[in-house]
């Protein structure tokens, strides 16, 4: 702690920091001391390393409404965390409940971040669509008004069983980080929205539900993952663990499992007690979800859904439900509390706990727990004749009381604060840390005290532009200048904190400063001293910045090297567990209110004008001055390939002009044109597109890497960052090595086919393509309407068109005119709104599709005759090996007698899938409807996806077939 204190105070700080000012130092604001990447965390991370980045909290979180609930979390020490398998999967209604109404310190831990799901917002699968969906989750639980954590396992797909998610990411892989959440936050209660079974839906929703009850005794035994406990971390015994009453109707067939579309016998385990249950388990308690809340004038249930739409990637956003009652039951597994023997009937999660302030002292013996219960019911005491002098108008008055709660708080802090502290000890102090860090977030909101850092822009006037870059006519007539998202290793910058004090009481300002979460940055105040805030004013702190050469760029701190390893390597085990690693800077307040010290923070962020938007602040990042991408990162080469066309593009966060070369590492014998390409660029942000054409000299059936390696301001840079996100939710960069994967493969395709690409929400195959020498041309909306669709062979679907282009419902008898004509449609995966006959022949496409989601589930040729598969490839079951992630989604579950389906497939114990692959001849033209997921395989360039994908696209060229 000495040592955090001593680097704070190096860090730019600006007037005075005496002794109090150390004392407002509340663990949640210290910084991540600097270490090396490490697979595992650190002992002196603070416990709580949570970042909330965001400019401004929510509306409701701010001023009297905020402060309210900052009251009821003050006078209780309950706390909950729910366990869950992917970001959407929680029970918002609940963690808003329990956080809002009841106060409660509420964690939500999702075993993955969702990565193998659906995008129905951008092109961006994978790990990408893993930190888009992070994003959403953060901002989701912004409304939940809990703290977020995640495993290092991914999301590797659809899993059927609880058994091949177990098989996949390793039983205790998973259990390992779900101990480290729980032994980190401490949670009383545990809960999850499973229960283990397969009325949960798939394997994953199976694994959170085992995992939240086997952690009830696993985070309790220190001979459970030793290493955690020589970390610096200590057992944690829960005292109750609880899953949501299972949505499952009962038949005299058993439960119907939906994954696996099979009947299953009623047998629920409670995995604390080995005990099986043969019915659908009690409610034990019914959460009131559905209660109104007048400061914020809506439900929780009713709240929680606005944060559930903030998920939209998944399926476009939710419904705000009307307002009424909604409960949500659970079943009480097992309890450490009155005998450990679980009762019928409770009222709420914390029945039966001690959840006051004097209830602190009972992890404490002796003389020492009588001193500190008299101390807490002093701090109880604080918070109650606050809530007494509680009035929305005047929330200043609840300060005195406030005031004094924190600093009593600190000081038994102090008193308990040992070289070795005892478990008991480590206990008590972990609560009082939180309720230091509510005391000040309560005095901020009494006081109205505001703090917002900005980045300016470059060589324009702070004081003119204020913290939110140009507004008015004059500036926007100029350009307007906005800061750039991100900054460089060496750059310097000026960054302005804005301080507000927009109550009715002054305060006395010790210090303002900058805090680098990593690295010896040089930070400088430039602005005049600031001593006090009067009531109702504001004043404007300006600091001179400059990044450290060494500075850790602003990436994920996890990867992994394929797709087929289903969890993460950790980069730097400080970060583990958390949806992020901390932001590169922030801004720090020291404030000092009837002699106690207050402290507030705040993410630096960056400010931009988004059409439609307005003004848009995110955090500021750090990113290389250069930046390479090959795209896309794979693909394949037809063995009779002379030429290879290879896309680098160079992008630059320089800060003015920047110029350079890019050359490629490419195999033995292989050369390129040109042998190195020059690039520069006029300013930041500035994209450039080089070609390169690669001679690959005698291509064989097998995979080559090829490297593309940029050189600019005598450094080199091998790998490149693009932006993920959609208007609305915040922005974050991932980044990928300057590498092109490039498979040899058997593959022809019929002579100058004119393809066309109707985009649904966004997908890689039309980059793909040009893999086969195919270019492709992408029909907007008007084309669809009006254009001469003749003079192309096939139109080829893309993923979800019928969900994501509405207008093709309407045009879709020009497509079928087209296809009468002799064209070629290929449809490939769609969702149920394609489910209303716009085949020239019907089929099905129900909204509980099948799905074959064993990537070497077995498949069958049917009908290996068939023309569409013999020609111009002989296509064969080698095709339909090394595939990733899954077969397909969105088979059909019915078809017109008109249509051949020539393959079939399925997992294990399914029936067999007969349609993932169909066409009809319609007219003079064909049909085709493909389930296949191709939009993975084809990007991740694996050769049987390419020569089935060839013939598709050969079928109206096809000497075998009828025209």
């Amino acid at each position: 702690m000495k040592q955090m204190r001593q680097h704070l105070l190096g860090q730019g700080v600006r007037k005075r920091v005496a002794t109090i000012a150390l004392a407002a130092v509340s663990s949640s604001c210290l910084p991540i001391p600097a270490q090396q990447s490490s697979a595992t965390p650190s002992a002196t991370v603070p416990w709580r390393q949570q970042q909330d980045a965001y400019a401004e909290p929510l509306p409701f979180d701010r001023g009297a409404a905020g402060l309210a609930q900052s009251l009821r979390k003050l006078s209780t020490r309950a706390s909950l965390i729910q366990i869950n398998a992917h970001p959407d999967d929680e029970d918002g209604g609940m963690l808003s409940y329990e956080s809002r109404a009841v106060g409660a310190d509420v964690s939500l831990l999702a075993l993955n971040r969702g990565e193998g799901g659906q995008n129905v917002m951008t092109g961006d699968f994978w790990d990408a669509l893993g930190i888009l969906r992070t994003q959403e989750h953060l901002q989701a639980n912004h409304f939940y008004g809990d703290h977020l954590y995640y495993t290092r396992v991914a999301d590797f797909g659809f899993s059927k069983t609880l058994e091949e998610a177990l098989a996949q990411w390793g039983h205790d892989r998973v259990l390992e980080d779900v101990v480290r959440v729980v032994r980190t936050v401490r949670p009383m209660v545990v809960t999850s929205v499973f229960a283990g079974y397969v009325s949960d839906g798939h394997g994953h929703h199976q694994t959170a539900g085992v995992m939240a009850q086997e952690v009830f005794k696993a985070a309790a035994d220190p001979k459970m993952f030793p290493d955690q406990i020589k970390e610096g971390l200590r057992p944690w015994a829960p005292l109750k663990v609880y899953a949501r009453v299972p949505f499952a109707r009962v038949t005299e067939k058993g439960i119907f499992d939906y994954a696996t579309g099979k009947w299953e016998p009623v047998v629920f385990k409670n995995y604390v007690t080995g005990e099986v249950m043969h019915q659908v388990p009690a409610a034990t308690i019914e959460v009131p979800e559905g209660t109104y809340d007048p400061s914020l004038g809506e439900s929780y249930f009713q709240l929680a859904r606005e944060g559930l739409n903030e998920q939209k990637s998944q399926n476009g956003g939710v419904g705000r439900p009307p307002a009424g009652q909604f409960d949500s039951p659970y079943h009480l597994y097992a309890t450490r509390v009155e005998g450990g023997h679980p009762p019928a009937h409770e009222q709420s999660f914390f029945d039966g706990i001690d959840t006051t302030l004097p209830g602190i002292a009972d992890y404490l013996q002796g003389a020492e727990a009588g001193s500190a219960r008299e101390k807490l019911q002093g701090i109880a005491q604080q918070v109650s004749d606050a809530s007494a002098a509680f009035d929305a108008r005047h929330p200043e008055r609840c300060a005195p009381a406030l005031g004094r709660g924190l600093q009593q708080t600190r000081a038994l802090i102090l008193d308990l604060q040992q070289p070795n502290e005892s478990d008991g000890r480590y206990n008590a102090i972990h609560e009082l840390q939180l309720k230091q860090v509510q005391f000040e977030q309560a005095l901020n909101q009494a006081l109205g005290i505001q703090l917002l850092a900005v980045v300016q822009p470059q060589g324009v006037d702070a004081a003119r532009i204020g913290p939110f870059g140009p507004t008015d006519a004059a500036s926007a007539a100029a350009g307007s200048p906005f800061a750039s998202t991100t900054v460089i290793p060496g750059q310097s910058f000026a960054v302005s904190v804005h301080v507000a004090d927009q109550g009715a009481v002054p305060v006395q300002v010790e210090s303002v400063r900058l805090t680098p979460t990593a690295g010896d940055w040089k930070l400088t105040d430039q602005s005049p001293a600031l001593n006090s805030l009067p009531a109702g004013t504001a004043a404007d702190v300006l600091f001179s910045a400059t990044v450290p050469q060494d500075a850790p760029i602003t990436e994920p701190y996890f990867s992994r090297p394929t797709l087929e390893q289903s969890f993460y390597d950790i980069h730097d085990g400080r970060y583990l567990t958390l949806p992020t690693m901390p932001y590169p800077l922030s801004a720090h307040l020291t404030y000092t209110y009837n002699g106690v010290a207050v402290t507030a923070q705040e993410v630096v962020q960056t400010a931009r004008r988004e059409t439609g938007l307005g003004i848009a602040l995110n955090p500021l990042l750090v990113a290389p001055a250069i930046s390479v991408r090959v795209t896309p990162p794979a693909g394949v080469m037809p063995l009779s390939a002379t030429t290879l066309p290879l896309d680098v593009i160079v992008h630059s966060s320089v800060k003015g002009p920047a110029t350079g070369t890019v050359a490629l590492k490419l195999p033995a014998g292989w050369r390129s044109e040109p042998a190195t390409a020059t690039f520069s660029t006029s300013r930041d942000n500035e994209d450039v597109h080089l070609q390169f054409q690669v001679d690959p000299h005698g291509v064989q059936a097998k995979q080559y890497l090829i490297s593309a390696i940029a050189t600019s301001g005598g450094k080199q840079f091998t790998q490149g960052f693009y932006t993920i996100g959609w208007p609305g939710i915040r922005p974050y960069p991932l980044y990928s090595p300057a590498a092109y994967r490039a498979t040899g493969v058997d593959v022809k395709t019929a002579p100058s086919l004119r393809v066309a690409y109707v985009m649904g929400p966004g997908d890689d195959v039309p980059q793909s393509l040009e893999n086969l020498g195919i270019h492709v041309t992408e029909l907007s909306s008007s084309d669809l309407a009006g254009a001469d669709l003749s003079g192309y062979d096939v139109i080829l679907l893309g993923i979800r068109t019928y969900a994501a282009r509405p207008e093709l419902r309407v045009l879709n008898n020009r497509l079928l005119d087209y296809v009468k004509n002799g064209g070629v449609v290929i449809s490939q995966y769609q969702t149920a709104e394609y489910d209303r006959n716009y085949a020239p022949y019907p089929l099905s496409v129900p909204g509980d599709a099948e799905k074959v989601v064993e990537e070497k589930g077995e498949v069958k040729i049917t009908a290996p005759a068939d023309p569409v598969l013999n020609w111009p490839n002989a296509i064969t079951l080698r095709d339909f090996d090394g595939w990733v992630e899954e077969r397909g989604h969105g088979f059909l579950r019915s078809y017109d007698a008109h249509y051949t389906a020539p393959v079939e497939m399925h997992d294990a114990g399914q029936d067999p899938q007969t349609g993932g692959l169909v066409y009809a001849q319609y007219g003079k033209g064909y049909y085709v409807y493909l389930a296949f997921a191709f939009f993975r395989e084809m990007p991740e360039g694996v050769p049987g996806s390419y020569r089935i994908m060839a013939n598709l696209l050969s079928i109206g060229k096809n000497p075998k077939l009828p025209h």
